[in-house]
């Protein structure tokens, strides 16, 4: 489908017996933020242990592939990868042996001066066996004279800019780690005396842990069988929270940045029915990522909602349509339309975001095949004009159409009747009297922490090899 992705989710575990079969479930409740790949990494004290793959959680890790991995600790990986980087070799985590001993790393983010790191340090003979931007915090670790892991951890973090939640491994620390700016979400939960840090919330549940709260923007959280402790080593920053984990990426069960992901959607599809409302018979949303916008417009709005679209689960991530004539099945193969609630209706089709407008016009010629009688497409959020760097996998601002056309001819592309989005406004309203913690980059153009020089080559955040040998 045309949507953003998120690049990955982290999950990790300290003090408990069960330490990989949690991990594995915990990876479940994030499979949102990655299909691509997935990778489990424990330690028992002496060393390190580690299985990833190519695949979703369950095709990864069955009883077998759980069985190697010992030990009470555990971090784990789902990625999502861009074109022509979805390679087992960067799936993570990513281990290392180096003088400061065995080492895992988990990231989520992407660091904009990875490539400019990257080349100094080929230049100084290092060698990389990746094509991913983690692996740098890896080479600056190894190449660190501190005296300790967790200094070194520390003086290799400092050095990398950008988006970055972490989740590290040593053969007896989990380290957390969150970028001064806080662009990514992570948590600390407690699960009896055992600790957790993930991505998000909705793995905590699973697991029947306990939020105790976030990894502050900035913080080295460290943990072991003294306890934990919290390192400040970077220079104050301003919060820039990515608002796009509320509009779309985050799970609605989840707390995100301190607030619930349902109550702030829901609020999304509030403002929008009094910014554009329409004269309408129903409601509908757009699986699964419009539902509770749509709940909160129809709220607004007194109309009803009804799923006049159903989308199949159980269509792989792998679909590939060998022929044109069978390549415009790619949307219907997962929504279908119900004609009874269609069809003669004037419709408001609610969806959170669009990106090159090529699915969405499709959702409306299948609506209007079915028999609607008017279409009105409402956006909870604002057109997204640019691209994004901060750990998010989004299209050259040239693929956009929020960047190249107006509302308008947005509207006459996908042949709707009507065509609004939701202000800029009225999404920092939804998010709260802290609107102004949030990176709003995608919709304004305005990049708070500077990208790279070569931006177009960069844009679709993998790094590629030097000279092109990649």
């Amino acid at each position: 489908m045309d949507k953003f992705h998120d690049e990955c989710g982290v999950f990790g575990i300290y003090g408990h017996p069960e330490a990989a079969a949690l991990a594995r479930l915990g990876l479940y409740a994030l499979q949102h933020r990655g299909q691509e790949s997935a990778g489990i990494a424990t330690a028992d004290g002496e060393r390190l242990h580690l299985t990833r793959a190519m695949g979703q959680v369950s095709e990864v890790f069955d009883e077998g592939a759980l069985a190697g991995l010992v030990g009470d600790m555990a971090i784990g990986h789902v990625r999502y990868s861009t074109a022509g980087d979805s390679l087992v070799v960067n799936a993570q985590p990513l281990l290392i042996a180096c003088v400061h001993g065995e080492i895992a790393l988990c990231h989520n983010g992407n660091l904009v001066n990875a490539a400019d790191l990257r080349a100094d340090l080929v230049r100084q003979g290092h060698i990389f066996q990746t094509t991913s931007d983690t692996e740098v915090v890896l080479v600056l670790y190894a190449r660190s004279k501190a005296p300790t892991p967790q200094d070194a951890i520390v003086e290799s973090v400092t050095q990398v800019r950008g988006a970055f939640s972490l989740v590290l491994l040593t053969k007896d620390h989990l380290i957390a780690v969150r970028d001064p700016h806080g662009f990514r979400p992570l948590v600390v939960g407690a699960l009896g005396d055992a600790t957790v840090v993930c991505s998000e919330t909705c793995a905590l549940d699973l697991i029947g842990a306990r939020y105790v709260r976030d990894v502050e923007p900035g913080e080295v959280l460290v943990i072991d069988g003294a306890g934990s402790r919290s390192y400040r080593p970077f220079p104050s920053a301003q919060r820039l929270h990515c608002v796009f984990e509320h509009v779309y990426f985050a799970r609605p069960d989840s707390l995100v940045f301190g607030q619930s992901v349902n109550e702030v959607r829901t609020n999304l599809g509030r403002l929008l029915a009094r910014e554009a409302p329409a004269d309408a018979d129903v409601v509908v949303p757009i699986p699964d990522s419009g539902m509770c916008a749509a709940v909160g417009y129809a709220e607004e709005s007194g109309l009803p909602i009804r799923m006049g679209l159903i989308r199949n689960h159980y269509v792989g991530r792998t679909f590939i349509a060998p022929q044109q004539e069978i390549r415009g099945f790619r949307v219907r193969i997962k929504l279908n339309p119900v004609r009874s609630i269609l069809e003669g209706k004037r419709v408001i089709l609610v969806d959170d975001s669009i990106v090159r407008g090529t699915t969405s016009r499709k959702i409306v010629g299948m609506v209007r095949a079915a028999g609607a009688r008017e279409i009105h497409m409402r956006i909870s959020c604002p057109p997204t004009v640019a691209p994004c760097y901060y750990g998010i996998d989004t299209p050259q601002r040239s693929e956009l159409i929020g960047a190249n056309k107006t509302v308008d001819e947005i509207r006459e592309f996908m042949k709707s009747d009507t065509l609004a989005y939701l202000s800029l406004d009225g999404l920092r309203q939804a998010v709260g009297p802290r609107s102004g913690d949030y990176c709003t980059s995608c919709y304004t153009g305005d990049y708070p922490v500077e990208v790279p020089k070569d931006s177009d080559v960069y844009m679709q955040m993998a790094l590629k090899l030097p000279d092109g040998q990649g």
